[in-house]
């Protein structure tokens, strides 16, 4: 069974599964244009960091940044190669959403890349209700991202 936690972005497993995101952040895109957040980022006070294990052992992460009383910003959504296919990212997704409608969030954003290897993600994040909207936040327009939202309601 799947669980997902809070968790420990600096965990040794955790450290090197965000390790690898931002190698292939930096590898897919230019420098200017990668918003991935290291470990130590991740550890900030408005921000909500968790793991997905199956047996203890890590299969994904994802994280949700508060950046004002209704707006959150999913942040790290990363699953291990080992774990691609399983539906990780879906319960990672889900569970941040449930999350940021519990606080009370009214709009969850994200920034994704426009490559061809982020189309998996802009699939996943359009599955789930997420819609193409302007720069929010610090972002600004960029030809290397693709900023997305999702209203949601309070359960």
């Amino acid at each position: 069974m799947i669980r997902i936690a809070t968790d420990d972005p600096a965990r040794p497993d955790v450290h090197q599964l965000l390790s690898e995101h931002l190698a292939d952040m930096f590898a897919t895109s230019p420098a200017d244009s990668v918003h991935a957040l290291d470990h130590s980022a991740l550890s900030h006070e408005s921000i909500t960091f968790w793991t997905a294990r199956e047996d203890g052992v890590l299969l994904g992460c994802g994280a949700l940044k508060t950046l004002s009383a209704g707006h959150a910003e999913i942040k790290s959504m990363r699953t291990t190669a080992s774990a691609r296919g399983r539906g990780v990212a879906t319960l990672m997704l889900e569970h941040i959403v449930a999350e940021a409608a519990r606080r009370g969030h009214e709009r969850v954003s994200l920034e994704t890349g426009t490559e061809e290897y982020f189309a998996p993600a802009r699939r996943l994040y359009a599955r789930h209700g997420f819609t193409e909207c302007p720069p929010f936040g610090d972002y600004t327009l960029d030809p290397h991202s693709v900023f997305m939202e999702l209203t949601v309601s309070s359960t």
